[in-house]
C-alpha cells in the first residue's frame, strides 16, 4: 500500500518529472506552428511534472526496476497529456477574455479542438524521446531513490 507521508522516492519522482516537463515543454515550443506564443509553457510544465511525478509516479515506486520504467513512461505520458490540457485551458481562457465565444460550451469544446490541433507538435522526435527516454530515466531515478532511502 502507498504511504501517504513524504518519502524519498515521491522527491526523487517529482524532482525529476519536472526536468522531463521542462525538456518536453522545450522540444515541444519549437515544434509549434507559433513559437512566439509559446508564453510560459517550460515552466508550467516543469510545475505540472512536480505534481504529476509526486503524484503518479511515487506511489509506483517499491515493484522493481522493471516496472519502475514502464511506470516512468506512464508518468510522462500523463504528464504530455496534462500539458497540452493546461496549454490548450490557457488558450480558451485567453480567447474567452476576449469574447470570443458566444457561450459556455463553444468554450469548453474549444478546448478539445485546441488540444487535437497542438498535438500534431507532439509527434516530433524531440518530444516522443523525452517522453519514453526521460519517463524510463526518471522511473528508474525514483527507484533507485526509493531503494536507497527507505
Amino acid at each position: 500500500m502507498a504511504s501517504a507521508l513524504p518519502t524519498a522516492s515521491k522527491l526523487m519522482a517529482a524532482i525529476s518529472f519536472a526536468v522531463v516537463g521542462w525538456i518536453m515543454a522545450n522540444y515541444y515550443a519549437m515544434n509549434m506552428p507559433d513559437a512566439s506564443s509559446a508564453g510560459p509553457i517550460r515552466e508550467g510544465a516543469a510545475v505540472l511534472g512536480l505534481f504529476v511525478g509526486w503524484m503518479v509516479m511515487g506511489p509506483s515506486v517499491g515493484k522493481g526496476y522493471v516496472e519502475a520504467a514502464g511506470a516512468g513512461i506512464k508518468t510522462a505520458v500523463v504528464l504530455a497529456v496534462v500539458a497540452l490540457f493546461m496549454l490548450a485551458l490557457r488558450e480558451m481562457l485567453q480567447n474567452s477574455v476576449r469574447m470570443r465565444y458566444d457561450g459556455a460550451l463553444e468554450a469548453i469544446l474549444d478546448v478539445f479542438h485546441t488540444m487535437a490541433q497542438r498535438s500534431q507538435a507532439v509527434l516530433s522526435l524531440g518530444v516522443f524521446g523525452s517522453v519514453f527516454l526521460g519517463g524510463m530515466i526518471a522511473g528508474l531515478v525514483s527507484e533507485n531513490a526509493g531503494r536507497r532511502w527507505k
